[in-house]
């Protein structure tokens, strides 16, 4: 009896076996099918285009041959993508998923894919909400991906311009990172499945069909478990949406760093306090820069806004500028120029893009530095008092004693600018201007010449910058034109004033 009860057991165990196992394989079935099709129609649209382009190249113009090629381009994207997600998958399921953890800050991660994703031209609104806490231990590529899949999901299942929120929260020496959604929800019966490979999740009634092999969310599982984490789904079927949430372990490390330094930013004495103007779209990076300068005694102002450049500029004069590269509808190259056409001053761009090619234009456009993201916050301080050190050996050597020409004075060491003691109110690229004709005093600057000191090399030609100037700085002064006292005109060569 006690033979056939133990037969019995094992036939019920091989039995659920062999069940799993063609469940299994259907699954498999079915994935190479999703997968078949997913690899299908980007080759299809490869095929086709370069078999339009090479039917007859004499009917194309360069504009469509161009086109054809970006299309070409995009989807050999797509392939790569799917391609590199099943090697994520294959490691994964044989359990040989390498990831090289390092202390990471969580407001870089979230930013950089916060940005990554609403470049892609998603509809959704992205709100941000992080926690202030330490360090995590990852593996910054992968967890990106993480957050990269998590948030095309959330907009693949949500309505068009809903919101997509990310949390974080610091708990029992690990970060919960929560990507939330405004979609119908999971039903109880599907959420099972959803991380498991080779299946795949619809949406809340399965009659939504999205484009997808089903591979991201059980790639997102075992990436966050080779972190030694754990993630999962809350959802209902009510329209509530549905919260993601993953778990990273905090960086000893970092906090075992921070105890043995008694981490404190260097701080400047108060009467030396500088102004700096931070313009990033990104609350928690404004919020991590804010705190940073504040700390090390700078006078903070910031804005997510590239329009109140401007009047930041004029009317508040700020010492520096920390610009970040990618803003809302605007390049940061493009704020850069809108910045030297009314200020000379210092610019440190910062960036999550650290490639050659950005750095050099940067810097060639006239910024001070060029920092990538992440950065330390004494990585950040050093950097600003660096810039503005240089600023200020170039804006007083040899010229402590003012300039006096009739009724002007021009005050080196305290930037100011009086006619008949009367104070003159100017912008830091008017004064830049008289700074450099008061300087040079007794021979002819060019247009050129004024043009690279004051608004930097790749405003070379613009000579009408230089006259326009030039006119606003004379109607401050008090003088005509036609009879200048100051200022004199060189025809068709620059300016120049007299000597003192």
């Amino acid at each position: 009896m006690a033979k056939q009860d133990g037969s019995s057991k094992e036939s019920d165990i091989l039995r659920r076996e062999n069940e799993e196992l063609r469940a299994r394989l259907a699954n498999l079935s079915e994935f190479l099918g999703m997968v078949s099709h997913e690899l299908r129609t980007p080759l299809t649209t490869i095929k086709g285009s370069t078999a339009t382009v090479l039917s007859d190249p004499s009917v194309f113009d360069a504009a469509e041959t161009r086109q054809f090629f970006r299309i070409i381009d995009e989807q050999s994207d797509v392939l790569r993508d799917l391609i590199n997600s099943l090697l994520d998958l294959t490691r994964i399921e044989a359990g040989a998923l390498s990831v090289n953890p390092e202390p990471t800050d969580v407001v870089f991660l979230v930013a950089e894919a916060r940005n990554a994703f609403l470049r892609g031209g998603s509809r959704n609104d992205i709100q941000v909400e992080l926690e202030s806490g330490p360090q995590i231990e990852a593996d910054r590529p992968r967890i990106l991906q993480v957050l990269n899949n998590l948030l095309s999901n959330a907009s693949k299942y949500s309505p068009d311009s809903s919101t997509i929120s990310v949390t974080s929260t610091h708990r029992d020496g690990q970060v919960e990172i929560a990507v939330t959604d405004e979609g119908r929800g999971i039903s109880a019966e599907k959420m099972p499945q959803l991380f498991t490979p080779y299946s795949r999740v619809d949406g809340a009634d399965g009659e939504r069909g999205v484009a997808g092999a089903g591979l991201g969310l059980a790639i997102c599982k075992g990436i966050v478990e080779a972190h030694g984490g754990r993630i999962w789904v809350e959802s209902e079927r009510d329209g509530s949406g549905s919260r993601f949430t993953f778990t990273i372990p905090v960086s000893e490390q970092a906090q075992t760093d921070a105890a043995d330094s008694g981490f404190e930013v260097s701080r400047t004495r108060p009467e030396d306090s500088a102004t700096i103007l931070a313009i990033d779209d990104d609350p928690q990076i404004l919020r991590y820069v804010r705190n940073t300068l504040t700390d090390a005694g700078y006078t903070w102002m910031g804005t997510g806004n590239p329009d109140e450049l401007i009047q930041f500029l004029e009317v508040r004069q700020p010492d520096l500028v920390l610009l970040d590269l990618i803003l809302p509808g605007v390049s940061g190259f493009d704020v850069m120029k809108r910045i030297r056409q009314v200020s000379t001053v210092p610019v440190i761009f910062l960036s999550a893009h650290d490639s050659e090619e950005h750095v050099v234009q940067a810097l060639r456009m006239g910024a001070d530095d060029y920092i990538v993201k992440p950065f330390s916050p004494n990585e950040l301080v050093a950097r600003i008092e660096a810039s503005l050190r240089k600023r200020a050996v170039f804006d007083h050597t040899e010229v402590h004693r003012p300039y006096r020409l009739g009724e002007l004075t021009i005050d080196y060491m305290e930037r100011g600018v009086t006619v008949s003691d009367s104070p003159v109110h100017l912008t830091a690229t008017e004064y830049k201007l008289l700074f450099e004709l008061s300087v040079n005093a007794g021979r002819v600057l060019t247009h050129d010449q004024l043009l690279h000191r004051v608004w930097g090399p790749e405003y070379s030609g613009s000579a009408q910058l230089v006259r326009s100037m030039v006119k606003k700085v004379r109607r401050k002064l008090g003088e005509d034109g036609s009879e200048p006292k100051y200022i004199m005109t060189q025809p068709r060569v620059g300016y120049m004033m007299a000597k003192p």
